[in-house]
């Protein structure tokens, strides 16, 4: 899967699922999940399910942390590290 395709998968699944919107200028790429109030626990779960079932990932615990999750670049960044690894 390319970097644009699992971008495309990340932004989409917040867009729709957790801001409830299709507007893709509501959500910058490297924008703070965090700091806009877009994320909680529940949606970091619903991330790591996305990339568990989507992108052939097993996500452990220690990896859940804003430096993995806090933005699409970061997600993005994290899928593609992990992919490699």
């Amino acid at each position: 899967m390319t970097e644009t395709a699992i971008r495309q998968a990340i932004r989409g699944h917040i867009l729709e699922n957790l801001m409830f919107t299709t507007d893709q200028s509501r959500l910058p790429d490297d924008a703070s999940l965090l700091d806009m109030g877009v994320i909680d626990s529940t949606g970091v779960l619903e991330l790591v399910l996305l990339m568990e079932e989507n992108f052939a990932l097993q996500v452990k615990d220690a990896a859940i942390v804003p430096d993995n999750f806090d933005s699409v670049d970061r997600m993005v960044s994290f899928v593609l590290r992990s992919k490699t690894a």
